[in-house]
């Protein structure tokens, strides 16, 4: 059902939906402790808001998987050209279709609420991670806002982003350690650590 909806707002995502602030967008970017040359997954691409940021990070000796379950919101990611090394996989996070502990980095901004399973996603993440990887849930806006934002919309209504306690405990259920969450009023930010 969401992929639909992704793949229905995808030629207006970036101008009608999509963060704009590059000041909370480069904020979240610096809280990421990404090495230059890392191997990043970017889970929820969508339209690649947030590439250039994670190029930025991995520089030109890195490079990044940028996963979608939609389509047509990885086909405008694709369109803008990014510099740098960029493969882009149209897939679900439920079933990611790689190999165990391939990546430095799992990174899912802005997307984690659109999972309907998100203990199973969050365990896929883990298992394509290296250890002593890490993941980092983002998001540019507080969780309140987020999920009011969810609410009035019918299809994604239900789509929810957890609470700090909830978080901590899915993360932990994963399989994940070291986690630390944090709901701010303007961003929202988990990592964890997989040991």
């Amino acid at each position: 059902m969401t992929k639909v909806y992704f793949n229905q707002q995808a030629h207006i995502w970036d101008e009608e939906i999509a963060e704009k602030d590059t000041v909370k967008l480069q904020y979240i970017a610096d809280c990421l402790t990404i090495k230059s040359g890392s191997i990043i997954l970017d889970i929820g691409t969508g339209t690649g808001v947030f590439l250039p940021y994670l190029l930025s990070k991995v520089g030109m000796g890195g490079k990044i998987i940028a996963l979608d379950h939609a389509e047509k919101m990885l086909l405008k990611a694709k369109t803008k050209n990014f510099t740098g090394n960029i493969v882009f996989l149209c897939a679900d996070v439920m079933a990611i279709p790689l190999e165990d502990e391939i990546f430095n980095t799992v990174v899912c901004y802005s997307s984690l609420p659109h999972f309907p399973d998100k203990l199973k996603a969050l365990m896929e993440m883990k298992r394509v991670l290296k250890k002593e990887g890490q993941v980092f849930i983002c998001h540019s806006s507080s969780r309140e806002h987020i999920n009011s934002i969810h609410r009035q919309i019918p299809t994604v209504q239900n789509d929810l982003l957890p609470d700090a306690i909830e978080m901590v405990t899915l993360l932990t259920n994963a399989g994940f350690t070291e986690i630390k969450v944090e709901d701010k009023t303007d961003n929202y930010f988990a990592c964890a650590r997989n040991t």
